[in-house]
């Protein structure tokens, strides 16, 4: 019995010491207790009471998510408005709830807050210090407590604190590709979390806490299905399933789209056309829009792909994308509903190189839009590559609002057994100079509208989340959602600053761990391109299913889905001539913007193949002739992930058992997935 007993407490210490299991389900919202004795003293004298002023569906989630933060966080029982305001030390709240932030109104600049935005101050009030966290809406509030808490998460001082901070983007947004069979077109995370069987009458608690990741890191939209739309949704079965989930997002500042099929009035309301210009279609659209808010009084509107690898749209009817999008935004204006239309078509009649096609359909109707209508942009021309110049578009139509559109989801990078940290991706678009007005006119600043006065802007990201219990698949994986709504609220953001907050969040504040792991993922984009697509080369993966490489595939039907198409390898040698003795589709963009592009020898060789079609024996800057770099990129990618794989052992001691085996048999996949690329 002696012996029993003391191996049960030796359990207990070793359990007490050790990073506990952990299946990723938390995401980035783990509060677990401070491990540092002298900040976790410091936190629980500076953060004694916290007050939450109002009465609402979003003021209770506050209440909620500071009790469950702070109390895991310090490791003891907190409650909020357990005393009154006046002797609380942690104040949340709007000045039309409370006396005390009315008065401070100026004082903590929330004029500019705007409606979402958030102030966190330390500020002497009564004669004493407390900190407050205010806004003008709860929903601002309710930003403002996340950001709090992940202050306390990443160990940050919060003895003097003067925060503001406002989103720099208005629709931060999620593009779900779920189908309503809970498939996942380009998903790699399991099932669809929406489970449209079980709905509107059960309510998956992964509802309520995909909102609170969301809003956590500031996604104000979510489009719920795919763009290969399936006119089902909306029928009445559905937008009853519909105005469900959207009564369980509406607290968290969370707004529902839809996509929209374009010959739903076909499918589902029996009429012999869908022309945006016929008066039964116009009429049948109303109808359905109205029935739709009648359901969600505020439904965000439309996801539209029209005319784009097989979707119906008002091409069809010899009518342009600015006919059908304005037909759906004149449907949706009275309820201040918005149209998203997307600019990613291409044809398979057209003998264009597939780069120009996009912006030779859509900049001849820059103007035409209706101010309710965005033009959805990926950020490249040709398909989410791991790598590509920035999208011609941004820059090109001045009188449009363009909303970017990143794919969080790995199609082209990976899919689920890659660790690839897309940050940097969208950093590198984000920061690319379009020189639309002059030197300085960055693809951030078309999209958040500042050089055109747009007051519609916004970023989406195509998603990466299922009904895996990590919700991501790869556990860091996680990390690119957390970065798209980062750097949406704020893509000033560095990729460096995103990984320290997660990685910080995620798993541990251990300095020695965080060095490490933060190198490890800023580095691994440029890896995974190094081991499949270097020096410019794209679209070079297995056709259909985007897994692997398949850079002979030349037997498809149209010329623009075989690799081959992309390449254009010859005896000569290899790459996509697209200057101005080639497809010209570097006309495209600005002469500064293009400058650096047009010359072989002035090329950044990271686009080389992407403009230019390079002799074999071509001399590059290593010194290397082209075909001896090629296998040098690719061999030293490979060692590369090896290296990963001896990085991420290090860290061991740091990490759960758990997810540091999901890591290691991921890597080790990676790895093979490397050597695979290479000899391909």
């Amino acid at each position: 019995m002696y012996i029993k007993k003391q191996f049960l407490l030796c359990c207990f210490l070793v359990a007490g010491f050790a990073p506990r299991a952990d299946d990723g389900y938390r995401l980035w919202l783990r509060y677990d207790k401070i491990s540092s004795t002298t900040l976790l003293n410091k936190y629980k004298t500076a953060i004694q009471f916290p007050f939450v002023y109002g009465q609402s569906a979003t003021t209770d989630i506050i209440k909620d998510e500071l009790n469950n933060g702070l109390s895991g966080l310090l490791g003891k029982n907190i409650t909020s408005n357990k005393t009154t305001a006046a002797n609380a030390t942690l104040l949340c709240g709007t000045p039309i709830h409370s006396k005390e932030i009315k008065a401070l109104y100026n004082e903590l600049s929330l004029i500019n807050a705007g409606d979402e935005g958030f102030v966190i101050w330390t500020q002497f009030i009564n004669g004493k210090k407390r900190i407050v966290i205010a806004a003008n809406t709860d929903i601002g509030v309710l930003y403002g407590v996340f950001h709090f808490l992940r202050l306390l998460q990443t160990h940050q001082p919060i003895e003097n604190l003067n925060i503001i901070s406002v989103p720099k983007l208005k629709l931060r947004m999620l593009n779900h590709w779920d189908n309503l069979n809970r498939t996942v077109e380009r998903g790699y995370a399991g099932f669809s979390l929406w489970d449209w069987h079980k709905l509107p009458g059960y309510i998956d608690k992964r509802y309520i806490d995909y909102a609170r990741a969301n809003v956590s890191v500031g996604i104000n939209a979510v489009a719920l299905t795919n763009v290969n739309a399936n006119a089902t949704v909306l029928t009445k079965p559905y937008l009853e399933k519909v105005k469900a989930l959207a009564d369980v997002f509406r607290p968290y500042g969370i707004k529902v789209f839809l996509t929209a099929r374009f010959s739903a009035p076909i499918e589902i309301g029996k009429l012999s056309t869908a022309d945006p210009l016929n008066d039964s279609v116009k009429n049948w659209w109303n109808e359905k829009v109205k029935e739709i808010y009648s359901f969600i009084p505020d439904f965000g509107g439309f996801v539209v792909k029209a005319n784009s690898e097989g979707q119906p749209g008002p091409q069809n009817y010899n009518r342009t994308h600015a006919d059908g999008a304005n037909m759906m935004a004149n449907a949706v204006a009275p309820f201040k509903g918005i149209i998203i239309w997307r600019a990613f078509v291409y044809s398979n009649e057209n003998p264009e190189d597939r780069h120009k096609q996009a912006y030779n359909e859509f900049v001849p109707l820059d103007g035409k839009f209706s101010n309710n209508v965005m033009v959805q942009v990926k950020n490249g021309a040709i398909d989410f590559m791991p790598r590509e110049p920035f999208h011609p578009l941004f820059g090109a139509m001045p009188k449009t609002p363009l909303m970017m559109e990143f794919q969080v989801t790995q199609e082209y990078l990976g899919q689920a057994t890659n660790l690839v940290y897309l940050a940097p991706l969208f950093k590198e678009v984000l920061q690319s100079d379009t020189y639309y007005k002059s030197k300085g006119s960055t693809v951030a600043k078309i999209i958040d509208g500042s050089l055109d006065n747009h007051t519609l802007n916004g970023m989406t990201g195509v998603a990466n989340i299922g009904n895996d219990i990590n919700w991501c698949g790869h556990p860091f994986a996680q990390a690119n959602w957390y970065a798209l709504g980062r750097l949406a609220w704020n893509y000033e953001l560095s990729s460096e600053q995103i990984a320290d907050e997660w990685l910080r969040m995620t798993f541990t504040n251990n300095s020695s761990f965080l060095a490490t792991a933060s190198k490890l993922m800023l580095q691994s984009r440029d890896i995974m391109v190094q081991y499949s697509n270097p020096i410019g080369l794209h679209h070079i993966m297995g056709s259909g299913h985007h897994y692997g490489p398949a850079p002979w595939v030349n037997n498809l039907n149209r010329p623009d889905w075989n690799p081959v198409y992309y390449h254009k390898a010859d005896s000569i040698g290899i790459g996509f001539k697209r200057t101005v003795t080639g497809s010209n589709a570097i006309a495209q963009y600005l002469p500064e913007a293009r400058k650096l592009w047009e010359d072989i020898n002035t090329c950044e060789e990271k686009n080389l193949l992407w403009f230019h079609h390079v002799t074999w024996n071509y001399t590059m800057k290593s010194g290397r002739s082209l075909w001896d770099e090629l296998c040098w990129q690719y061999y030293t990618g490979a060692e590369r992930v090896q290296q990963m794989q001896q990085t991420w052992s290090g860290l061991k001691q740091f990490t759960d058992k758990e997810r540091f085996e999901q890591v290691k048999m991921l890597l080790k996949i990676q790895y093979e997935e490397a050597i695979w690329w290479r000899n391909a």
